[in-house]
């Protein structure tokens, strides 16, 4: 009978310590943890050439708030998730550099058509209903 205790119990610890992991699965935790930066565009590698500064980076910050780099500008606004996975995203405030070529706008333009989005092997994976428009892998210091 002891014996079916000790199984019992570390049944119990292993249940319960399983459980306390399910935190890491939490979207909102996962999306604030870390910068991420533009790894596909529309499908296909981004074409680093069509960002004159550097690749698009993008931060969710505690209470709704979203920073990120569209490739010349820096933008600060706000972002909202929903039920299973909807999310809104608004640059919001830009900072109004003279940007050569066109990738700015079109990485823009893409990035607030996202309505949804999927957190996969560390990787971040903003959609317009089933079309992947973006994604985004963690960002190396």
């Amino acid at each position: 009978m002891k014996q079916f205790h000790g199984i019992l119990l570390g049944l119990l610890i292993l249940f319960f310590s399983g459980c306390g992991s399910t935190a890491n699965l939490n979207p909102l935790s996962t999306l604030t943890a870390k910068p991420w930066v533009l790894s596909s565009f529309l499908g296909a590698e981004p074409d680093l050439g069509k960002f004159s500064a550097g690749v698009p980076t993008l931060s969710f910050l505690d209470g709704g708030r979203l920073s990120g780099f569209a490739g010349c500008n820096n933008f600060s606004g706000e972002f909202e998730l929903g039920e299973p996975s909807a999310i809104k995203l608004d640059p919001g405030a830009m900072t109004r550099k003279a940007c050569p070529g066109n990738g700015e706008n079109e990485f823009l333009a893409e990035f607030e058509k996202a309505k949804n989005f999927k957190l996969e092997k560390e990787k971040l994976i903003l959609m317009d209903g089933t079309t992947e428009l973006m994604s985004f892998s963690p960002k190396i210091d």
